[in-house]
């Protein structure tokens, strides 16, 4: 069986610049997430060396940067990232955007963010 190190539990919640997230559930290699972006907020252009993510969206829009890519994403879809892919989601909306991210990896926990840019200092 495959060791996993997992800092996250269900409960946990911490407070961003760009709004908020909730960790609804977690075990051996899995975290999942609701994240809330307030308008105008966004988070780091970032990527991950232990994990990949998917997003689903429940409310608002997301504009998604996926590498090179740039997309918008709506209630009801969601989006990929690899290991190793560079991404950030923008609220360019009026209304909170809120989407389940859910994180698969062998090592789960905040310190797996390398920021490459950042509108709020925190590179």
């Amino acid at each position: 069986m495959p060791e996993f190190i997992n800092d996250y539990a269900a409960g946990q919640h911490d407070s961003r610049p760009w709004g908020d997230w909730t960790v609804l559930d977690a075990g051996p290699g899995y975290a999942v997430k609701r994240i809330t972006v307030t308008p105008g907020g966004q988070l780091s252009l970032q990527r991950h060396e232990y994990r990949v993510e998917h997003w689903f969206v429940v409310a608002g829009r997301a504009r998604v940067t996926r590498n090179a890519e740039a997309l918008n994403v709506g209630v009801g879809e969601g989006v990929d990232f690899a290991l190793g892919d560079v991404h950030r989601v923008a609220n360019e909306g009026a209304e909170n955007l809120v989407f389940i991210e859910v994180q698969r990896g062998s090592i789960l926990r905040e310190s797996d963010i390398e920021r490459l840019e950042d509108v709020y200092g925190r590179t």
